[in-house]
Formats: C-alpha cells, sequence, structure tokens
C-alpha cells in the first residue's frame, strides 16, 4: 500500500484544486460542532432575546447557514458544491453558560461537504459572540469540530461517542 500523501499538492509541492471529476455523485451528509462559553447570565439574556443587539440566535443561525453557501470564498481550494440542505441548531444550557451549536449540511455531489458543515458551525458560534459581547466580552468560542461525514469513496466516519 502507497504512503498517504497530501491531496491538494501536486508533484511538485504546489497547491492545486483536486479534480473530481471522475468520481460518482453520492448523498453527502456532514455534522459539524461548535461551543461558545459564557456565564450564565448572559445566557440568560441570549435566550430571553433580552441583548442589545436583538434575537441573537436567529441571526446567529443564518450567519451560519450563509457562511456555508460561502465556503469556497473563504477556505482555498474547496470546491463549489451544490448544497441541498443545511440546517443550524443552537442549544443553550444557562446554568452552564453554554451554547452548542450543531450544523448539518447535505449534498448530492462528487465531493464532501464536511467544510461547509465546519464552517457553518464555527460562523455560528462567532456571531454568537458578536451578539453577545456587548455584555461580555469574555465569551470563549471552543471545541469546533466535525462529529461525521457520510458518503463518498472513503464511506462514513462518527467521532468516537458521536450517534
Amino acid at each position: 500500500m502507497s504512503e498517504p500523501r497530501l491531496t491538494h499538492l501536486d508533484e511538485a509541492g504546489h497547491a492545486r484544486m483536486v479534480d473530481v471529476g471522475d468520481k460518482d455523485t453520492t448523498r453527502r451528509v456532514a455534522v459539524a460542532s461548535a461551543a461558545l462559553v459564557l456565564r450564565p447570565d448572559t445566557a440568560r439574556m441570549l435566550v430571553e432575546g433580552r441583548l442589545p443587539k436583538g434575537d441573537a440566535i436567529a441571526t446567529a443561525r443564518i450567519a451560519g447557514i450563509m457562511a456555508a453557501k460561502r465556503t469556497p470564498d473563504l477556505i482555498p481550494l474547496c470546491h463549489v458544491v451544490s448544497l441541498s440542505g443545511v440546517e443550524v441548531e443552537v442549544e443553550v444550557d444557562v446554568d452552564a453558560g453554554r451554547c452548542r451549536i450543531t450544523a448539518t449540511a447535505t449534498a448530492a455531489d462528487r465531493t464532501g461537504v464536511e467544510m461547509e458543515a465546519l464552517v457553518a458551525a464555527s460562523t455560528t458560534a462567532l456571531t454568537l459572540y458578536d451578539m453577545t459581547k456587548a455584555v461580555e466580552r469574555g465569551a470563549v468560542v471552543e471545541h469546533v469540530r466535525l462529529e461525521s461525514k457520510t458518503g463518498g469513496v472513503r464511506g462514513d466516519w462518527h467521532r468516537d461517542g458521536a450517534a
């Protein structure tokens, strides 16, 4: 078996976009997550819609969806993917002062949607930070990560402990 190599580099080590033209179109789904940690009083204001900038959760959800659609503009060498859906969920545990963001990207295409899900989750978290910073500058975005992906030549992958 040959040694794994970075597919975004050519034989001379120069960056390139991978040619996916010969790959089959399959259903692709990726789930990514992120968290925003803040004080419980700020989390309560977030849930109750009492932040100075308004409904932060709705704004952040839309920002995440819009960002997923712009992934090839943000991440070099990403293909334009025909997204069929992007869902962003925000769950707030007021007592713990923790927002858990879950983003799911779906497409029927020749390449995966992991980056789209990751961009959606991270942008949602960053937007929540932006919307809460007027009352708390010390909030922390953490744990942006891929949870699972399905479809494609390499098959399904799930983070240990993820459903």
